[in-house]
This record gives structure tokens, C-alpha cells and sequence, in this order.
């Protein structure tokens, strides 16, 4: 069975390091979309220091259009299955995650050796997710999204956008553990750009210890290269919005997120490692 506490108090930096199988991602869609450049980058992440791999072939782009079962599992099934031949399956391997929200997409992954399910619509997009999840007792991270990827950033509102968050964040936990997912194996995703504005963003990250602390089970947080950091800094190329990302994965890291999911991992194990040496440093 996975446990996320397991993982995270190994030696690994709380990273999880982005392979997307995809011809459209914002920010390197098509780079990867061949499994031998796919494997390639994933063990370069792990070089890099990464603690898990979260693999995807449908990209959540604002804007981005469904792909279909079988184009999915084209694209994620050799690369998962190459990347845990590659790194193993024993307690010190790196886990591979798969990034679905298809049940049978997620259920292909785990029998090519993934052990944890990122799902960014939390199980609501297709009802069979939790009984998949639990029966292979993975891992299994719940994300907040407002709508769906079409849609998401088509005028987003909140009231109060924190307590939202958390309090669906708070029901989808609850709602996989009563299908029988275990409590040790989940972990929760406000989902930074997923249905926010700028502002939304910002406020979820500064008030994040107030949302961990509300939902309950580790928090991850995916900051990486997202427009608001543009918006912020300027500049609207992805792949120069990494030394932002980096200030957003220090501060999250200090203020309650357990991992953080990133592109650029290994700048971000290496800001995780130094956080982790002054806090004992302060203790």
C-alpha cells in the first residue's frame, strides 16, 4: 500500500517532477511526446533530484481540448512502464504518479507499475476513479479545478476564495476515504490556475497554511511556470518564469505545502534542501 509519509521522510527533496507526454502543455508540450524523450527527461528529473514522477498525456492547459482513452493510453502507457523498469519498484525507488482523470487510464498506469493517481478533477469526472484507487490501494492526490479545462478561466469568481477551496478539497477527502481509499494515501491540490484569477492565486498561496490546515492530509502545491507569475514578474513565455517559480515553491514549502510539483526540479530540490538544513539549523 502507498503511504505519502513513507515518501515524504525519505531522503528525496518533496518534488515532484512534471513529464508530460503531451503535444500541447503551456509550457513543453511536444518536447516529450516520443517515449524515448520522455524516459530520458524523466530519469534527468530524478538525476535532478525529483521524488516522484507525475506522467500525463492529456494536457489542462487553460483552453486545452479532452483527449480521448485509447490517445491517452498511447501516449502515458510505454513511458510509465519504461520509466519503473528504469527506477524500480523497492521502498527506495522514485514512484511514478500518473496524471488522469480517466479510470482506465489510471488503471492501465498502475498495471504498468504507477503507484499514485493525480487527478485534477478530484474523481468527479469519471465515478469508477476511487474503486479504481482503492482496489490497487495507490496513492491518490485530490485537486481543486472551478469547471473544467475549456472553461476554467472563462470569469472565475469566488466570495472567499481560500474557504472554497478548502471546503471542496475537505469533501472530496472525505468522500474518497468512504470509497475505501485509505487516509495515508491521499494528498490534496488547491490547484493554482485551475479556475482563478491572478489575485486567487496569490491569495491561496499566502494563506496556505490556514488551508493545510483545514483539509486535513498533505498538501501539494503547483506553482510551476503558471501565468500568474507572468502577470506578476511579466513576460509571457513559460519557460522564463522559473526563478518566480522558485520564490513561490520556497514560500510554500515554509508555509505548510508537503510537496510541490514543478518543471525545474533541480533548482527547487536544491531550495528545499537548504529550507529543510535552516530550519533544523533554527530548531
Amino acid at each position: 500500500m502507498f503511504t505519502w509519509e513513507h515518501l515524504l521522510s525519505g531522503p528525496r527533496a518533496p518534488v515532484m517532477g512534471v513529464v508530460n507526454v503531451t503535444p500541447d502543455s503551456f509550457s513543453d508540450g511536444g518536447r516529450f511526446l516520443d517515449a524515448d524523450a520522455a524516459l530520458a527527461h524523466g530519469l534527468g528529473l530524478v538525476a535532478d533530484g525529483a521524488a516522484v514522477l507525475d506522467v500525463g498525456g492529456e494536457s489542462t492547459r487553460p483552453g486545452a481540448e479532452p483527449v480521448g482513452v485509447d490517445e491517452e493510453l498511447r501516449r502515458i502507457v510505454p513511458v510509465v512502464r519504461r520509466l519503473v523498469d528504469e527506477l524500480g519498484t523497492g521502498a527506495s525507488s522514485v514512484p511514478v504518479s500518473i496524471d488522469t482523470t480517466k479510470a482506465a487510464v489510471a488503471a492501465a498506469a498502475i498495471d504498468a507499475g504507477a503507484v499514485i493517481v493525480n487527478d485534477v478533477s478530484a474523481g468527479r469526472n469519471d465515478p469508477a476513479m476511487f474503486a479504481v484507487v482503492a482496489e490497487s490501494r495507490a496513492g491518490f492526490v485530490a485537486m481543486h479545478m472551478l469547471g473544467a479545462p475549456p472553461t476554467m478561466q472563462t470569469g472565475p469568481r469566488y466570495d472567499d476564495v481560500v474557504g472554497e477551496v478548502a471546503d471542496f478539497l475537505v469533501e472530496r477527502v472525505s468522500a474518497a476515504r468512504s470509497a475505501g481509499i485509505d487516509a495515508g494515501a491521499l494528498m490534496a491540490d488547491p490547484g493554482i490556475g485551475f479556475g482563478k484569477r491572478v489575485e486567487h492565486n496569490l491569495e491561496l498561496v499566502a494563506r496556505l497554511p490556514e488551508l493545510a490546515a483545514r483539509v486535513g492530509v498533505p498538501v501539494l502545491v503547483g506553482t510551476s511556470r503558471k501565468a500568474f507569475i507572468g502577470s506578476v514578474l511579466g513576460g509571457s513565455d513559460p519557460t522564463q518564469r522559473d526563478d518566480g517559480t522558485l520564490a513561490t515553491v520556497t514560500w510554500a514549502l515554509d508555509h505548510g505545502a508537503a510537496m510541490v510539483r514543478v518543471h525545474d526540479v533541480r533548482a527547487a530540490a536544491r531550495a528545499a534542501r537548504l529550507l529543510h538544513v535552516m530550519e533544523e539549523s533554527a530548531a
